[in-house]
């Protein structure tokens, strides 16, 4: 019943599931162990079709906190094997943009990071100042990435408030 009433509020689904959950009142810390059904295949992108799991690796996503406790995903995650005989990783879509977050812990730094400084921001979600910084340069690089500036043909610079800083 447990599993069950995290994969719903996790938002996870088949061949996703809850295998167990752990919570350390000691540590406060909530692990939610999620795994996938044995025999399942995996799209990989940019590869048409689903493809075998070859093994698996297992990664700990810090996720947005349980009431006052950190909470963490420890999810076995598939390596597939492509038709070129290549070994990929598959991740799902809720795994965020920077080794070791869920995509809602990134998306809570960033809209608290439009708000305040970073080391306010690192306080609150218990990071240091750099994880805080690395997560918003990700974004920040991936929004310039995908900007097409082509139509723009004149930028201009107004420096009235140079010596306000």
């Amino acid at each position: 019943m447990t599993n069950q009433l995290f994969e719903a509020a996790l938002g996870i689904k088949a061949p996703w599931y809850v295998q167990g959950v752990d919570f350390d009142t000691a540590k406060r810390q909530l692990t939610i162990a999620v795994d996938f059904v044995a025999g399942s295949r995996f799209a990989y992108p940019g590869v048409t079709g689903e493809h075998p799991v070859h093994d698996t690796q297992i990664k700990r996503l810090r996720h947005l906190n349980f009431f006052q406790h950190e909470c963490y995903l420890e999810v076995r995650l598939p390596r597939v094997r492509l038709p070129d005989g290549a070994v990929r990783l598959v991740e799902p879509d809720w795994v965020g943009q920077l080794d070791g977050f869920t995509l809602l812990f990134e998306a809570l730094v960033l809209m608290l990071a439009q708000q305040m400084p970073f080391a306010a921001v690192a306080r609150i979600v218990n990071l240091s100042w750099h994880r805080v910084h690395a997560i918003c340069s990700r974004y920040v690089e991936l929004a310039l990435a995908s900007a097409d500036l082509s139509a723009v043909t004149t930028v201009a610079i107004d420096e009235t408030s140079y010596r306000r800083g």
